[in-house]
């Protein structure tokens, strides 16, 4: 190995590499290439976790996992793969969710360095503020297509991952398109890769079928899916989606039956599913049919396009759209296919009709053609060669930690095309210095909440506002002053207050709540302001920062004094961060679901929607550990380092690495 050879190194350095211990979050398309940098570069002691399984959509790019690894664990498989490179290497896997409990400041402070290879940003935002505590340098990485970036994170030093308001995610998780689709726009994404799958250009990783390699619904469920599929030679026989289709000549109700009704009773076997969840109601061709019956038909283009259609009628719309769309591909030469584009009626048609039949089907509100034709977009896939160059350059950065020069670590960035200075590679001009307003790295975290008390419930509080936007885990809140608790993380606790108001639980206008979150070791002081909000504003609003109140006039005048979170070089066009993904939605916009991650990711330019008026079903909301209280750490001038008291409960959250959101 490198740091064994004398001279490839020098002395200092070859040393702290063989003494260092490393710990890689995530073993998917970057971690892979960042574990076996770091074995073949001399690393002794690295751990790495990962809750995912492998997927056969995952062998194009992440190369320690081969055919015979699907429905394996990716980091116990990832271990393995890396000690063929180096015997001598102590690596341990953990098969596990970093945002367990298991894993607590006393975990992060016996590692020299952290190297982050997520997707998701709860997952980071939770590594962030658990380093940040146990004072460990974090080296945070991502891709999105041909983009990359890599970033160090250090108290005191550095700006943290949460330091600044990012855009919205629009990155969504295969085995949600998938399998737990829980958002509108989770049902048009589907939509669209069925398209592709009967008349477009179809990817692997647009199968719609149901994903047998989720991690919720466990390692066995993928497993018996590849020995029951498999041939007399081992290997699994794909039946073509198109090819079936064209076998059973585009018939409308063998295809609706098969998507919405034989789909969705396998997916209801995956039982681990919907321990949490509400299951889907399976939707049968025949049943529909007779509800049709009774409904009038809509003529007007421009009223359709702006009703919601009801699942007789998107059915009607969905036979039509076919029988179109097969007559288009029809005309075309052979191997040729059809483009999916939202001005062309037909497709627009078939994907409007898809996405709310399969939204009615997992109880996901209805849209109208007209808010899914402005919810469709674009999908980036994951590039090899950008991980690759990525997880490089992240294994270059740990030398500089390692060496303490951290003066030299600043952000850099990976761009497709070079910039005036001939550059595909970037670096930052300077080190952004941490936000003194942070919520999260601040000496007195605080934010002002903006809301209707006499509407918004605690459960509201908890799910939307504080696990949803704050991306906490299993938060504590105490009303300050009163020495009330609104809620706890212990389960059952205060379930009482849940359907309560604000107003209810004495939280009005001017009222201080104090947040504590262990888990992250994480402490919050939150002013609670009315507001009456109007028809079309958010439910919620959070400011971090007076300043980002300013108009955009205001914030252009001082913008030379307040530097940004990414400085780029002055001949350079501004570059937005490809691992910063937003940290919940600082304004009440709904985002997509953080509670899951997988690499089979799509990034969709959508339009933001606002909240709906029903509790979250995040999985770390509904999955609580069982805690010891304790009390709010006197208020320092610094953060102190803060023990979580905690039993062995899990709060389950997956994490993986490969697509981030560019702006």
């Amino acid at each position: 190995m490198a740091a064994q050879i004398d001279g490839v190194f020098e002395s200092g350095l070859q040393q702290k590499i063989k003494e260092s211990k490393v710990l890689v979050v995530g073993a998917g398309g970057i971690g892979c290439e960042i574990l076996k940098n770091l074995v073949l570069t001399g690393f002794q002691d690295i751990e790495i976790i990962d809750l995912d399984t492998i997927d056969v959509s995952n062998l194009n790019r992440q190369f320690l996992f081969h055919k015979e690894h699907v429905g394996k664990s990716k980091a116990n498989v990832a271990r393995e793969s890396a000690l063929t490179f180096n015997p001598n290497a102590n690596i341990k896997a953990y098969h596990d969710s970093i945002t367990t409990n298991n894993y607590g400041v006393n975990f992060f402070q016996r590692f020299s360095i952290v190297l982050n290879a997520l997707d998701n940003r709860a997952a980071r935002s939770h590594v962030n503020r658990l380093c940040l505590t146990a004072d460990v340098p974090l080296i945070e990485s991502g891709t999105a297509g041909y983009n990359g970036q890599v970033e160090l994170i250090k108290r005191g030093l550095t700006t943290c991952y949460e330091c600044f308001p990012q855009p919205a995610q629009k990155t969504f998780p295969g085995c949600t398109i998938r399998n737990t689709p829980s958002e509108p726009i989770h049902c048009i994404v589907w939509a669209k890769h069925l398209f592709n799958q009967l008349f477009g250009e179809s990817a692997e990783d647009e199968d719609v079928s149901p994903d047998t390699a989720d991690p919720e619904a466990g390692a066995e469920v993928g497993q018996a899916a590849l020995e029951k599929d498999a041939n007399e030679k081992g290997n699994v026989d794909r039946v073509n989606t198109r090819t079936w289709a064209k076998e059973c000549q585009y018939d409308a109700e063998k295809i609706f039956n098969k998507l919405f009704y034989d789909d969705i009773k396998y997916l209801l076997t995956m039982s681990n599913l919907w321990k949490n969840r509400n299951p889907p109601k399976p939707a049968k061709w025949d049943t529909v049919q007779e509800d049709a019956k009774e409904e009038d038909a809509i003529v007007d283009s421009v009223a359709r396009d702006q009703t919601v259609l009801s699942m007789a009628q998107s059915a009607k719309l969905f036979a039509e759209s076919i029988k179109a769309l097969e007559a288009a591909l029809a005309k075309l030469p052979d191997g040729d296919h059809l483009v999916w584009d939202k001005d062309d009626k037909e497709a627009m048609d078939f994907v409007a009709a898809c996405a709310n039949i399969r939204a009615q089907i997992f109880n996901i509100p209805r849209k109208s053609r007209f808010e899914i034709k402005s919810m469709a977009g674009n999908i980036i896939p994951a590039i090899a060669t950008t991980n690759a160059i990525t997880a490089g350059i992240v294994v270059m950065r740990a030398f500089r930690v390692l060496q303490q020069e951290f003066e030299k670590c600043k952000t850099v960035y990976v761009r497709l095309r070079v910039n005036p200075r001939n550059q595909f590679i970037v670096p930052d001009t300077t080190i952004i210095p941490p936000n003194p307003k942070c919520y999260v790295c601040a000496a007195k975290p605080e934010v002002v909440l903006k809301l209707d008390t006499k509407k918004l419930t605690v459960r509201e509080l908890r799910d939307d506002i504080l696990i949803k936007a704050l991306n906490m885990i299993s938060p504590d809140v105490m009303l300050d002053g009163a020495n009330s608790i609104v809620i706890s993380s212990e389960e059952g606790e205060t379930d009482c207050n849940n359907a309560k108001t604000l107003e209810e639980m004495k939280i009005v206008d001017g009222c201080i709540l104090k947040v504590d979150d262990f888990l992250q070791n994480y402490e919050l002081s939150i002013t609670v302001l009315h507001k009456d909000p109007g028809r079309e504003e958010a439910p919620f609003e959070i400011v971090a920062d007076a300043e980002s109140l300013k108009p955009k006039e205001a914030e252009a005048e001082s913008s030379a004094a307040a530097p940004g979170p990414s400085s780029a070089p002055a001949d350079d066009a501004p570059q937005p961060s490809t691992s910063k993904g937003v940290n919940g939605s600082a304004n009440g916009k709904n985002t997509a679901p953080n509670h899951d991650s997988d690499d089979d990711l799509c990034i969709v330019e959508e339009e933001e929607e606002n909240v709906e008026g029903r509790p979250s079903t995040s999985k770390a909301s509904s999955s609580k550990a069982t805690v010891e209280k304790r009390k709010h750490a006197p208020e320092e001038d610094e953060p102190a380092n803060k023990k979580a008291k905690v039993s062995s409960s899990h709060t389950p959250m997956d994490e993986d690495d490969d697509l981030i959101i560019l702006d």
